[in-house]
Order: C-alpha cells, then sequence, then structure tokens
C-alpha cells in the first residue's frame, strides 16, 4: 500500500507549515476574489496551494497532485492514476473571511479511489487531525500528547443525540434529515461548524451524525473521511450506503451522511440502532 511509504510526520509537518502562512494573512488585511463559479478566493488559499505542492513535490515526486486551487487535470489523464494527492489548500474559505477560525488544511492520499490517509490541520485552533488506513485516527492539540479517536461515546442516543450540520451551507434536505432524527430521541442539539470539522467532531464522539445533503466536492471531504472511518465511523453516501469514492469523473460528491452509530429511514421514520460500550 502506498501509505506504508509515506512519513505522516511529513505530513503533518506541511499541513502545518501551510496552517502557518494562512494565519499569517488571517491577522492582517486581505482581499477577496471571486472564482467562475462565484466560491471566494483568497491570498491563503494561493499561499497555502503553493507550500504544499512544492512540499509534497520535494518530497513524492512520482505522486500526482490535485488541489482545489491547482490546475483542472482532465478525466482521460487522472483515470489512470493509482495513487495521488487530494488537497483543500483551505477548506472553508467562507468561513476565513468571517475570521471565526473554522477553517482547515486538508491533505489525503487517495490509492484504487479510496482515501487511506488523510491530515486536517486547524490553524486557529493549532489542533491536528490525522489518520492513516489500519493505524487509527488520531487528534493532537497545541503541546500535548496525540489522542487516538474516539475520544468519547454517546451510550444514551435514545435519550439525547447530537447532529453537527453546515455553518454556511445549510439545505432544506438536511433540515428535514434533523427534523426525521428529531422525532428518534428524547433531546436533539444541532451544532453549527464550518469546514471539516464537522467530520472530525462525529470521528471525536462530540457528535453524533453529520448529514450533508448538499454539494461538496472530493477535496472537501477525502482527508477528514480516512479520520472519520479510521475512527469508527461510517461515511457513506446518502442515497444507496455505498462508501465514498474519489477520482471520478466528475469530482462533485453525492450527498453523505456521515455516522458514529446507525441511522436510517425505516417506513418513514428514522430508526437509531444504540450500540454497547464496547464500539468504537
Amino acid at each position: 500500500m502506498m501509505a506504508d511509504t509515506i512519513d505522516m510526520e511529513r505530513i503533518i509537518a506541511i499541513a502545518k507549515e501551510a496552517g502557518d502562512a494562512i494565519m499569517e494573512i488571517y491577522q492582517r488585511d486581505f482581499t477577496v476574489d471571486y472564482k467562475e463559479d462565484s466560491s471566494p478566493l483568497t491570498d491563503a488559499d494561493r499561499a497555502a496551494h503553493g507550500i504544499i505542492l512544492r512540499r509534497l513535490h520535494a518530497l513524492y515526486p512520482e505522486i500526482p497532485f490535485l488541489s482545489e486551487e491547482g490546475d483542472a487535470i482532465p478525466y482521460e489523464i487522472r483515470k489512470h492514476w493509482e495513487a495521488f494527492w487530494l488537497v483543500d489548500p483551505l477548506d472553508g474559505t467562507k468561513e476565513f473571511i468571517r475570521k471565526n477560525g473554522e477553517y482547515t488544511v486538508n491533505i489525503a492520499l487517495i490509492e484504487n479511489d479510496r482515501p487511506v490517509l488523510g491530515v486536517v490541520y486547524a490553524p486557529a485552533l493549532d489542533r491536528m487531525y490525522y489518520a492513516k488506513e489500519g493505524a487509527g485516527a488520531w487528534r493532537q492539540d497545541a503541546g500535548q500528547s496525540a489522542q487516538r479517536l474516539p475520544l468519547r461515546m454517546n451510550k444514551n442516543r435514545d435519550q439525547k443525540l447530537t447532529v453537527v450540520a453546515s455553518k454556511s451551507h445549510r439545505s432544506p434536505e438536511t433540515a428535514a434529515y434533523i427534523d426525521e432524527l428529531e422525532k428518534s430521541t428524547h433531546e436533539l442539539e444541532v451544532v453549527s461548524i464550518g469546514s471539516s470539522l464537522k467530520i472530525c467532531l462525529v470521528a471525536e464522539g462530540y457528535a453524533d451524525c453529520y448529514p450533508r445533503l448538499g454539494p461538496t466536492m472530493e477535496w472537501d471531504t477525502a482527508a477528514a473521511q480516512i479520520i472519520a472511518t479510521e475512527g469508527g465511523c461510517r461515511v457513506e453516501a446518502a442515497a444507496g450506503g455505498h462508501e465514498l469514492v474519489y477520482n471520478k469523473k466528475d469530482l462533485s460528491n453525492p450527498y453523505f451522511v456521515v455516522e458514529a452509530m446507525v441511522v436510517t429511514f425505516v417506513g418513514g421514520r428514522v430508526d437509531v440502532d444504540t450500540r454497547g460500550e464496547d464500539w468504537a
């Protein structure tokens, strides 16, 4: 497996360097441009992209690179890639612009259309999440030892569920899904946060479910997906229940749900399958 040849500490260091560059721009005035799809673009997106591209190419020149802020690579070329880096240099640009700290650097290694290694770094929090297939998922805060995920579990889901939802992209479908969940528990709490931190909250065990019934791209989810699955969660398409796959001709994701428990629609209602204490 390609991931076995990758030095995780070096990937963590690259994410940290990109995060430092983002923070330098975050702490001063900056301009905001807009791409053709009307999504925002800042100097921080460009700076982080350049750092990650240069560092990864220097370390692993044989591995192709696909970034939200990089050149579009035709599918006729990409379809032959057995492994590649998939990067979102600044996930949560809207949150960056609002200066609420809820943005991340996402670096993933995709092999055979699946994420096998991922790093998610939240620069404003100085918090690092990382995972490699078969080696578990971890969270490390500044000055502290790494902790294996999940950090906790909800053993009383029939009493309380915590659902995490997008701060900037709440769709009617997501609202309907949350309404159905509310019928399955005594108390439901909705936590709103930006970027791939949503998936990481479920991986930690601080949230039970993240329904994303709205548009996302592959670079938005890949790094956090391996962190979630190595933390014992499911990341599956809302329709069909299959895992998200990568390097598709269309780089858009289907609607999906991240679950730290089993949440399924049965006969028009939501069934919640609570797991025993030993589930991790």
